[in-house]
């Protein structure tokens, strides 16, 4: 399901946040649990996984992570202010020292020319801080997209827990 180089850096975030005593939850939408998947592939990961959360319709994200539904009807569910309210509602809403959040657009439909099929927005939340981005992956289908966003992900998790790139 996952590849060796992903579940390698999902073996190192595991163990910087292991060796730093940091708990990460998750707030995905487009990948639909993948960077979850990804990170309690590894045995043992319960140490570090607080909890994921599937906040796929906008209802989902009010209702689980407290994003306002007017901030979503002003920006758009895939933004960097709705990402950024989704790391902050995941950060709130556990016991999680980093929370992740992606939003996007994997297609086949949904964009738009101000938010094409490959837009994807990303949050990392930790207390009193949170980092947010914008990408636009190739549009390579439904999967590459999901995977582009599950890598890069993996990328900031490892940059937000222990300072390395994979």
């Amino acid at each position: 399901m996952f590849t060796t180089a992903q579940l390698a850096t999902a073996e190192r975030i595991l163990a910087e946040a292991r060796q730093r005593q940091l708990k990460i939850a998750m707030a995905e939408s487009c990948t639909g649990g993948l960077v979850a998947a990804c990170l309690t592939a590894i045995a043992g990961s319960s140490d570090v996984v607080d909890r994921g959360f599937v906040t796929y319709s906008n209802e989902a994200k009010a209702d689980m992570l407290g994003v306002r539904p007017d901030l979503i009807a002003a920006h758009g569910a895939v933004s960097v202010e709705v990402a950024e309210a989704m790391a902050q509602g995941a950060l709130t809403h556990s016991h999680a020292d980093i929370a992740l959040s992606i939003t996007g657009i994997a297609g086949p439909g949904g964009g738009s020319p101000q938010k094409p099929i490959g837009t994807v927005c990303f949050g990392v939340a930790t207390p009193g801080r949170v980092q947010t981005e914008r990408k636009l992956f190739p549009d390579n289908g439904r999967n590459g997209i999901r995977t582009a966003a599950l890598e890069e992900a993996l990328d900031l998790l490892a940059q937000a827990v222990g300072g390395f790139k994979p």
